[in-house]
């Protein structure tokens, strides 16, 4: 069987290899594709067809895509998350240095100078009192969010001699193996604000994030202190922000996220979204992507879906797949097990995974399964998609 993969931005040819001509028809002018491969482009302004099986984004954030739409679909939505992480994690420890030695103004203070080599000199020694900083070692780095790239900046600010304080309520136990024991977890936000001179947020942009710091926890944090977002701009109260900065209530701000607001403002530094533009994160991105996506439309199986359970189910040998999507109600999985009892097809091996209100089902079934069947379950109540493979 070919599948028709519709490419919404350039993806890495080191990813495409993933989609082989034989068995994949790529390209941005593809027509009712069965998959979606996207970067940036805003699919909240594109019309996806039905023919769409599954959505992956080559990175980590899908606040472009509009995942409830396409999960009411029983399409699922998958992001790349730590493709990008050792990108965005060099240019988190960057600003790092950027808001502790007062790079960026310091150098366009030096930019600006003119005339001949004694009086540069003298302007430089008379000018740069006004960007002392400060040095890591013994400073405290507060970290919001300890995923792939919470991690890495925690474990690179021990190595450079800082205490990290930590706060994730939901780390998985993968990251939690990962994380050096030299950092400290909180339970407290405000704790985590109060107690640092610096704080990184590494959390994704939804609805329980958005404005996460707003004018209370600017007020919990130090005057001294200096708050970096190389997550999405929106996490952070812009309007608190700026106020807290207008009354000397924070030191800085760096962020990748430039607005009017921010733009050329004293003590913040803003970057043109750089966190994750590199070669090798656009390479890893799109390799991640094109093979979740390979596997979901070959196997049924789902990985790194911001939307569905994960789902993995090795194939039971000499039999047909039914892969099914369906809201998370009792008995949707003993509808189609009574279903296919009635029609004498015998379950092999089975799976059936739920978040939140949707559910996943994988039924491996002895020989073939008619079309017909595959009919009856589409036509059960709450069942959002399904498929033969």
């Amino acid at each position: 069987m070919t599948f028709r993969i519709q490419t919404l931005n350039a993806i890495s040819p080191k990813g495409l290899v993933f989609l082989p001509n034989d068995r994949f028809d790529v390209g941005s002018d593809v027509t009712d594709p069965d998959g979606v491969l996207v970067r940036s482009a805003d699919l909240h302004k594109v019309e996806l067809p039905a023919s769409v099986l599954a959505v992956a984004r080559a990175g980590a954030g899908t606040n472009n895509i509009p995942v409830a739409a396409l999960s009411a679909r029983g399409v699922p939505v998958f992001n790349t998350p730590g493709a990008n992480a050792n990108a965005v994690k060099e240019l988190v420890v960057a600003a790092l240095f950027l808001a502790a030695r007062n790079i960026v103004p310091a150098a366009a203070f030096a930019h600006r100078l003119d005339g001949d080599h004694a009086s540069m000199d003298k302007a430089v020694e008379a000018g740069k009192k006004a960007y002392v900083g400060f040095e890591l070692p013994g400073r405290t780095l507060g970290v919001i969010g300890l995923g792939a790239i919470g991690v890495q900046v925690a474990n690179v600010a021990v190595s450079l001699g800082m205490r990290v304080l930590g706060f994730d309520p939901s780390v998985t136990v993968e990251h939690a193996w990962q994380l050096s024991s030299a950092v400290e977890r909180v339970t407290n936000l405000d704790q985590l604000l109060g107690a640092s001179d610096i704080v990184t947020i590494h959390v994704p942009l939804v609805d329980g994030t958005r404005g996460l710091i707003d004018a209370a926890r600017l007020k919990a944090m130090s005057p001294s202190s200096v708050l970096l977002n190389f997550s999405r701009g929106p996490i952070v109260d812009e309007a608190a922000l700026v106020a807290a900065l207008d009354a000397g209530e924070l030191r800085g701000y760096v962020c990748d996220f430039p607005t009017p607001a921010l733009n050329k403002r004293d003590r913040v530094v803003t970057l043109p979204h750089l966190g994750a533009s590199t070669n090798e994160a656009e390479e890893n991105c799109a390799v991640m992507a094109a093979q979740q996506l390979r596997n979901f439309l070959d196997t049924g199986e789902i990985k790194n879906s911001v939307n569905f359970p994960e789902a993995i189910l090795p194939r039971a040998e000499g039999t047909t797949r039914l892969a099914i999507a369906n809201s998370n109600v009792p008995n949707i999985v003993g509808q189609v097990s009574t279903l296919l009892a009635s029609q004498k097809l015998n379950i092999a091996d089975m799976l059936n995974k739920s978040r939140g209100e949707l559910a996943y089902t994988l039924i491996d079934v002895e020989g073939q399964v008619p079309g017909a069947t595959l009919e009856g379950v589409l036509a059960i109540p709450g069942v959002l998609s399904a498929r033969i493979l």
